[in-house]
């Protein structure tokens, strides 16, 4: 069954616009998409990535010996869990949400016992189980694809792919001068040297996963998403089987519209003229900073004349 399960999985290193493209992608008729990042981890994944990522962002690692039950609480999902069980403390409580986390393990288990247990038959079960037990999901009833959404995810996007020969991977960028300036915005920010080591890491693994996968591997610049967000992602729609459908020009949340993507991130406003603002947030030793670290990224993502942009824009501001 998870052989002909159809997956669109989103990744993108923080402050990066994975959050963003998730809301754009949300009202499309033909898409299941999970309301929160699926933090899809357990804490049984180890490799040397271990240091760098948070175990609950990357492809999960099940117990030879669990069952269905506890392959489903191995399963990080903090969003969607708080969100359900314990609502008052998540920043989602202002958007109904009507599921039953008991009812969604339930029917999580029956899946998994009916098609065997895998990782991709467990990955399956937990997304067919939230929409089946998700109460107040506005549907189209012509939803074909689910999609999901997990921070630097693209690290195991080879994985992603061998499991469920159906799914697609999309990994989205960001210039890295606003992502960082972005997630300086954090309460516990990471350094420079240490965003800049993950930001990297991302885009390594994307390329070289697009040179595997090249059929199967998308990536976008979140600037061309805020550019044009319809015609960008229909283009991607188009290109995985779908149909393009002008719900992608608007941020949205379980069908209804945005204002901003908040809480789901930190890019509130995503337009190109707000993009090229956040980079001005650094000074200009950390500008000069993150460029020596991205360098050989830069041209291959079209970033290389990013900052004359800025300094065509607000020459004052940027020598300063």
């Amino acid at each position: 069954m998870s052989d002909e399960f159809r997956l669109l999985m989103l990744g993108a290193m923080y402050e990066n616009g994975g959050n963003t493209t998730h809301r754009l992608l949300d009202g499309h008729p033909q898409l299941h998409v999970y309301p929160f990042e699926s933090q899809l981890g357990t804490r049984l994944v180890e490799d040397q990535l271990g240091s760098v990522f948070p175990l609950k962002y990357r492809w999960p690692t099940f117990d030879l010996a669990a069952t269905p039950e506890q392959d489903y609480r191995a399963i990080v999902d903090e969003e969607g869990k708080v969100r359900a069980r314990t609502p008052h403390v998540s920043k989602f409580r202002g958007y109904p949400f009507d599921l039953d986390d008991d009812d969604r393990m339930a029917r999580y288990a029956e899946i998994v016992r009916a098609s065997g247990r895998s990782r991709g038959g467990n990955v399956m079960a937990f997304f067919e189980s939230t929409f089946a037990a998700w109460k107040d999901c506005r549907r189209s009833g012509r939803e074909s694809v689910y999609v999901g959404y997990s921070p630097i995810l693209v690290v195991d996007a080879d994985k992603v792919l061998d499991d469920l020969p159906q799914a697609h991977f999309l990994h989205v960028v960001r210039n890295p001068w606003s992502a960082y300036a972005d997630t300086k915005k954090r309460p516990v920010p990471l350094s420079l040297d240490g965003y800049m080591l993950g930001w990297t890491l991302n885009q390594h693994y994307a390329l070289l996963h697009a040179e595997r996968y090249p059929e199967r591997m998308h990536v976008l610049r979140t600037e061309d998403i805020m550019a044009d967000p319809e015609r960008t992602l229909g283009d991607l729609c188009e290109r995985i089987g779908l149909e393009r459908s002008p719900t992608l020009a608007q941020p949205s949340w379980n069908g209804g519209g945005l204002d901003q993507v908040y809480p789901w991130g930190t890019i509130r406003t995503p337009t190109p003229e707000a993009n090229l603002a956040t980079a001005l947030e650094l000074s200009p030793e950390e500008r000069a900073d993150v460029r020596e670290h991205a360098w050989q990224y830069l041209e291959v993502f079209g970033y290389d004349a990013f900052l004359d942009q800025l300094e065509e824009r607000w020459p004052r501001a940027v020598s300063s």
